[in-house]
């Protein structure tokens, strides 16, 4: 392998016809020989985090808490939390992706959030998505990905539903005129 894609937006080109990953977006948190993972950011799960810091037994008087909203990561491991946030605090349990993003997998930083001293750019999500060996390189060979450095304003300050071609744009690509099918010179 010769370079990682962590930190990176993987945007699903619209020939994509996967259900997980249709007109998504994924932010790699990791990638190296070995393989890959990444958690799906414009993907809303049915749950709310007031579901999630019930379920974990915490409890919150933060308003508007309990209606953000839990986004459904990736199809491996569907019942993992993953908090991928802004720097800010210490937790149990932290990976730092780059200077400005973090992915946090422990309960401590949950609690802080419900006490109203966590981190305040958050995306929770339920899942991920995964790559073994060699497997994210081949789908990049048959063009299945656009890859573009990870933007925080579309992380945090986009809606939901621009963030596939906002990501996309980082590139220069109008991904919604591109079409659904790829050729190999």
């Amino acid at each position: 392998m010769n370079h990682s894609l962590a930190n990176q937006f993987l945007i699903a080109m619209p020939g994509m016809d996967d259900p997980n990953f249709s007109r998504g977006v994924t932010f790699l948190c990791q990638h190296n020989a070995e393989g890959a993972l990444g958690i799906v950011v414009n993907r809303i799960s049915q749950f709310k985090l007031g579901d999630v810091l019930a379920q974990m037994q915490i409890e919150s008087h933060q308003p508007g808490l309990a209606d953000l909203p839990v986004h459904a990561g990736g199809p491996v491991q569907t019942d993992r939390g993953f908090v991928l946030h802004e720097p800010y605090g210490i937790w149990d349990s932290t990976f730092r992706v780059s200077e400005t993003l973090c992915v946090t997998t422990s309960r401590d930083v949950l609690m802080a959030m419900a006490e109203g001293r966590g981190p305040q750019r958050v995306i929770v999500a339920l899942g991920y998505a995964g790559w073994g060996a060699g497997q994210l390189e081949n789908e990049m060979k048959e063009n299945a990905w656009l890859t573009a450095p990870a933007d925080n304003a579309i992380l945090f300050d986009t809606p939901l539903d621009a963030r596939w071609s906002a990501a996309a744009l980082l590139t220069g690509v109008d991904i919604v005129r591109v079409s659904g099918y790829a050729g190999h010179a």
